[in-house]
């Protein structure tokens, strides 16, 4: 491992790779924060980019553009309410509405920082258990992943205020039932009624900027026509949210005490969920921001959803240590665990380098380099982005009624370019509109969005788990792994239960 150390610090380091770091984090920052494309889409553009480079270099490029991507992701989010890729979902929960109470510069620099530690924290385990975590990552089979989809379910006691519980379980049943909008794996058409525009399904970024860009522009509609002798006053309360300098980026020390632990904590788990081939930086973010309210104190709790550090950290951190992980699979077992390291697998497979169990021994240059590569570009990416923001959050002194439409074209402009197809759009403006009488009627939306994440895969690993187990259900308490999920899931369900339960004894005594 030393000597592969060695050889990555020799390859990462010479000027043409130091170049290639510092251009793929500048391009990945400024692609990520664009609603829509994302670090597939800016992948795929560089990928003919490369063909002239060496394998190290054109791979230390592509994962600058994809950590990079994931980075930028948050500005948007927290600025407009539009997450520019879909790992900075969990992101808007609470950057925006701090963004709003006129934090808009310690809620970017919160994600900067919380983004490095969970990207440099992700690259240190790397560098430390890749061999152990490709056999881990093997371990896992579809009743291991269908339970854990389960227990990622469980988060939604997370997005649910004081007496909302059940309304969040609601929600999460309508992600569930979108999820099955379209084919499934037998080719029956499903809640399609007879659309053909619907056989492929709802895609998430329509789906995620219908419930959160879309949604918001059009609040921002109702309440310039409630308010609309009071633009001048609404005018002077976005430049007084805007004004950012450097010295709003700092944190207090109560501030940087209060996140460290779930930065620890997110960033652990984020890596371990992005090792797992199919589960991803989204799922980490959800899966952490959930943990963190769980964990989080009574005075701690009231918070989320209104502009907490942890809500913003937490999900931040996750997404970019996962996206450090999903390495794992790809490098060590060449299994693509996502769409974006699904083209990274072909780029590497165009430059004639087998990822796999023998890359390391066949080619070091390229396996160490890129992991050496992921820490110098977490410090690149903080250089390049904590400067930017004062001018960044200038974005919130734009008046309201010329920030509304840039909103709208830039969330139906991001779906468009996807897919070309403008039967999206009227989709999207339906679910948009639903969405918004969901939030008048408080309704939370992140539930439907974890619905719908883990919908899909919750099916497909359950078919595949009764397929191998005959149809007999009996893997959920015979596989050792999948038995352990399942118990960690019944007592998280349950803690609630017996929280309240006790604190009602309290009381009467």
């Amino acid at each position: 491992m030393i000597d592969g150390i060695l050889i990555g610090l020799q390859t990462a380091f010479t000027p043409i790779n130091l170049l290639m770091v510092l251009a793929g984090c500048f391009a990945g920052t400024f692609i990520g924060m664009l609603p829509g494309l994302g670090p597939v889409s800016a992948i795929a553009l560089m990928i003919p980019v490369t063909y002239g480079f060496d394998p190290a270099s054109g791979l230390i490029l592509i994962s600058g553009v994809y950590y990079g991507a994931v980075f930028g992701g948050s500005t948007s989010a927290i600025l407009i309410n539009a997450p520019g890729v879909s790992g900075a979902v969990a992101t808007a929960f609470d950057g925006y509405p701090m963004a709003q109470s006129g934090n808009a510069g310690k809620a970017l620099a919160i994600a900067a920082y919380s983004s490095f530690a969970g990207g440099t924290i992700g690259a240190i385990l790397l560098l430390l258990c890749v061999p152990f975590l490709a056999s881990v990552s093997l371990s896992f089979q579809s009743s291991e992943y269908f339970a854990l989809m389960v227990f990622g379910c469980t988060a939604v006691a997370a997005f649910s205020g004081k007496g909302q519980v059940l309304k969040a379980v609601l929600m999460t049943l309508v992600g569930l039932m979108l999820a099955t909008v379209g084919e499934d794996p037998s080719g029956a058409q499903r809640l399609t009624f007879g659309n053909p525009e619907l056989s492929d399904g709802i895609s998430f970024l329509l789906l995620s900027m219908a419930t959160f860009a879309l949604a918001e522009a059009l609040s921002m509609i109702l309440k310039g026509r409630s308010k609309s002798n009071c633009h001048e006053s609404n005018d002077n309360e976005s430049k007084e949210l805007a004004k950012v300098n450097f010295k709003s980026l700092k944190l207090s020390r109560d501030e940087v005490k209060e996140i460290a632990m779930p930065v620890g904590r997110s960033s652990v788990l984020g890596f371990l969920v992005g090792v797992l081939p199919g589960a991803g930086a989204t799922i980490a973010s959800f899966l952490g921001y959930g943990m963190e309210r769980n964990l989080a104190s009574e005075e701690q709790k009231k918070l989320f959803g209104k502009g907490s550090p942890i809500g913003l950290a937490a999900p931040e951190t996750a997404n970019n240590a996962a996206s450090t992980g999903s390495f794992v699979p790809l490098l060590t077992l060449g299994i693509p665990g996502s769409a974006t390291t699904a083209i990274m697998l072909g780029a590497l497979l165009s430059y004639g380098v087998q990822p796999g169990p023998r890359l390391f021994i066949d080619n070091p240059a390229v396996f160490w380099s890129v992991i050496v590569s992921m820490y110098l570009g977490n410090i690149v990416l903080l250089i390049l982005n904590l400067p930017l923001i004062p001018y960044i959050a200038k974005i919130l002194q734009v008046p309201r009624q010329f920030l509304t439409p840039i909103i709208l074209f830039l969330s139906l402009m991001g779906v468009y370019l996807v897919s070309f197809n403008p039967a999206e759009l009227s989709i999207m403006l339906v679910i948009g509109v639903i969405a918004l009488a969901f939030r008048i009627l408080d309704y939370p939306l992140a539930p439907m969005l974890l619905g719908f994440i883990l919908g899909g895969m919750l099916e497909d690993n359950l078919r595949r788990a009764l397929l191998i187990w005959d149809g007999s259900y009996d893997f959920l308490w015979q596989r050792p792994i999948t038995a352990t999920i399942m118990m960690v899931t019944v007592i998280v369900l349950l803690t609630p239960v017996f929280s309240a339960i006790f604190k009602r004894a309290s009381a009467t005594r």
